[in-house]
């Protein structure tokens, strides 16, 4: 059974990087009212969005991070890491994010309803943020990126919520695969562009054939 392990949600705060603030240090809450996002804003109350042209907005309302995968990283990077660590909204527990269908439905507890959206894209701020040098590469190698989601029906989430997979998209186009897409894998750009719920601007890079250059 898949469930939210922790909701997390972040102040702003400052930081070395290029927006000289930050949202990112995100600490777990007991439960959050999660709604339609302000423009370019977080879709959890509460939450701070900084970086407000490259974050937040509809398309990436929530973010989620599978605790297995943090987990790994534990033993990676040989250094705690608490849920929210890596500016994740949703800590998942029992559940393959990175394997995640794009348009793909999830219900969480009795009323909220989310969207698979697109993966997170690594940014100096999040290397600043966990102070390691060549972190950007190492993320994009590791391919296990989270997923952003959109916000289809609001309400309450908290911990230990059950998440249910209401749905199954009629293509094969995961996080993972627009993640590599992307970044390393430019080769699979055309094959995303069967997944009809893909945002705009993702599927605009998928038939110009142009993924992000991060490094």
């Amino acid at each position: 059974m898949a469930f939210v392990l922790s909701v997390n949600v972040g102040s702003a705060r400052p930081i070395a990087a290029k927006s000289g603030w930050t949202g990112i240090d995100k600490l777990p809450v007991a439960s959050v009212a999660v709604r339609e996002p302000p423009p370019n804003g977080s879709g959890l109350a509460g939450d701070t969005i900084c970086d407000s042209a490259n974050h937040g907005g509809p398309d990436q309302a929530v973010y989620a991070y599978a605790r297995e995968d943090l987990d790994a990283w534990e033993r990676e990077l040989g250094r705690t890491l608490r849920s929210g660590s890596f500016g994740e909204n949703l800590t998942t527990d029992g559940l393959d994010v990175t394997g995640a269908l794009i348009g793909q439905r999830w219900r969480i507890g009795r009323d909220v309803v989310l969207q698979v959206t697109v993966p997170r894209i690594p940014c100096r701020t999040f290397a600043v943020w966990l102070g390691r040098n060549g972190w950007v590469k190492t993320f994009v190698q590791r391919a296990v990126p989270g997923a952003y989601l959109r916000v289809v029906r609001p309400g309450f989430v908290s911990a230990g919520d059950r998440i249910e997979a209401e749905n199954r998209p009629a293509h094969d186009v995961t996080v993972g695969m627009v993640f590599r897409a992307l970044t390393t894998q430019p080769e699979l750009l055309p094959r995303l562009l069967a997944a009809e719920e893909l945002p705009e601007d993702v599927r605009a890079r998928a038939i110009a054939r142009s993924p992000f250059e991060l490094f």
